[in-house]
């Protein structure tokens, strides 16, 4: 199996909003306000990069923003391979924390719309083992055709396919149905506990996993605190707990999850191993401000 992994999704620019109590409608909150590198593509390439991962990112950003940004994965250690668009600029993406962490978002994807077959050309799968694309490359008909197009000659190549769904929010607008439909099969889900019950329509846990695995070879469940499983249409087949650690800023967790998870499994090491670098990814992720390592 060829170890380079092939991330495809979108590329933000994060505005992090920590305000220091609630919002007052009409009126001033003091906050803590940080802009920082995002996008749920640019975070898993970002943080398979960290690990020490043969990693080439494809995305579509803002053209004053090319050389910039492809500066910057450079630097991470990630090959970028961006489109410029002349019409729209890069993805905003404002996030409000509350006390506990959690976070709500304010998404203009910008750019990121725009992303087209010629965007993903079929030279990109060379020396390819796997294909992780984030479930936002679903939610918008350009983009999923041309991640669709792309999945096809994947799959021709006999290359892994590894589907991050990313947003309940968008799930449910789009149907879960729908996506589980324009996704089709493939070897790896990575969805948290909310993800897994909005694409089921099941609230058990056990049950989630039976049928998810019927779509996918294997099912990741990202349980936050409670570590994460794996299994698939046989059921739950290994589970893991996490560490406790304190959380300052959940953006990024899932992200830095699936990168942990996929670079120890493209070293060779067993799922068991694969798993619980998946959770450790995860918590130190969820213990500073933003998506990306520092």
């Amino acid at each position: 199996m060829n170890s380079r992994v092939l991330v495809v999704g979108d590329v933000m620019t994060d505005i992090i909003v920590r305000p220091e109590g609630p919002i007052v409608p009409g009126s001033d909150r003091r906050a803590e306000i940080r802009n920082r590198p995002g996008g749920s593509g640019a975070n898993q390439a970002v943080w398979l990069g960290a690990a020490g991962a043969d990693v080439i990112f494809a995305a579509r950003v803002g053209a004053a923003d090319r050389t910039m940004y492809e500066n910057y994965f450079r630097g991470l250690g990630v090959v970028p391979a961006l489109a410029a668009d002349k019409d729209l600029p890069s993805g905003v993406l404002v996030t409000i924390l509350d006390p506990d962490g959690e976070r709500s978002f304010l998404t203009d994807r910008g750019a990121n719309l725009n992303l087209s077959p010629k965007d993903l050309a079929e030279d990109l799968l060379e020396g390819v083992g796997l294909v992780l694309v984030s479930g936002y490359s679903f939610f918008a008909s350009g983009p999923r055709q041309a991640v669709q197009s792309l999945l096809v000659s994947a799959r021709q190549r006999g290359i892994a396919i590894g589907i991050d769904p990313a947003s309940v929010a968008f799930l449910a607008e789009v149907g879960p149905e729908n996506f589980r439909e324009w996704v089709g099969k493939a070897d790896w889900l990575f969805a948290n506990e909310s993800e897994a019950e909005q694409l089921t329509g099941i609230a058990d846990f056990d049950d989630q996993m039976l049928d998810l695995g019927q779509q996918f070879t294997h099912v990741v469940i990202k349980r936050g605190r409670f570590g994460a499983v794996l299994g698939g249409r046989n059921g739950i087949s290994i589970s893991r707990s996490a560490p406790l650690v304190e959380v300052v800023d959940t953006t990024g967790a899932g992200d830095a999850f699936a990168a942990g998870f996929v670079a120890s499994m493209m070293q060779g090491e067993s799922h068991e191993v694969c798993l619980e670098a998946g959770i450790a990814g995860g918590a130190r992720a969820v213990q500073f401000v933003g998506g990306q390592p520092g």
